[in-house]
């Protein structure tokens, strides 16, 4: 029973440890809507499509945040490259929630390959999470590849590496915060 009550108690603490996000990028409603000619509805339809905003957010996350450059082509496996040279993928959180395998294993007709999915992990550094659903403040998260294997080990993911929404935000909240490469 002391157990129990120490572990509720332990709950209602602070997890001072626990990972909030490593920015956030903004995004001007008004500047957007008069330059691009749209409503706000459209804007934020646009905004909240990861297929849509995906080559918005790889640009910014990898000037504005890494300090690096776009991967060289469209169909390299990774999406960004630091200052350091180092390998990064970048993912938007919707509400349908978020996948870690590579994408040529995702949509009809495609099959989920455990040892590609691995290989994935191996030729990156992690991923560069957004959570497009909060347009237009879009928070980030850097997810190293050693938490997506931890979290894949421990069944966290699902069978095919995509989780929803709630579990990306309940695991991002618990996991420890990841930091981004240091600045050249």
């Amino acid at each position: 029973m002391k157990r129990l009550v120490l572990l509720c108690l332990f709950s209602l603490l602070p997890h001072a440890e626990a990972a909030e996000p490593n920015g956030v990028l903004s995004w001007d409603i008004g500047a957007l809507q008069q330059s691009l000619g749209v409503s706000a509805p459209e804007l934020r339809e646009y905004f909240t499509d990861g297929r849509r905003i995906s080559f918005l957010l790889e640009r910014r996350l990898a000037r504005e945040v890494l300090q690096g450059r776009l991967a060289p082509s469209e169909g390299d496996p990774y999406d960004v490259i630091d200052a350091h040279g180092g390998r990064w993928e970048v993912r938007s959180l919707t509400d349908r929630g978020i996948y870690f395998c590579p994408s040529h294993m995702v949509g009809s007709s495609r099959t989920f390959d455990e040892r590609g999915f691995m290989a994935k992990l191996d030729g990156i550094e992690g991923y560069l999470v957004s959570d497009i659903e909060q347009f237009p403040a879009v928070p980030y998260w850097v997810v190293r590849t050693a938490t997506v294997r931890r979290w894949w080990a421990d069944r966290k993911l699902g069978a095919t590496s995509k989780i929803s929404y709630a579990e990306a935000r309940r695991l991002f909240a618990a996991m420890p915060t990841q930091a981004l490469p240091a600045k050249p």
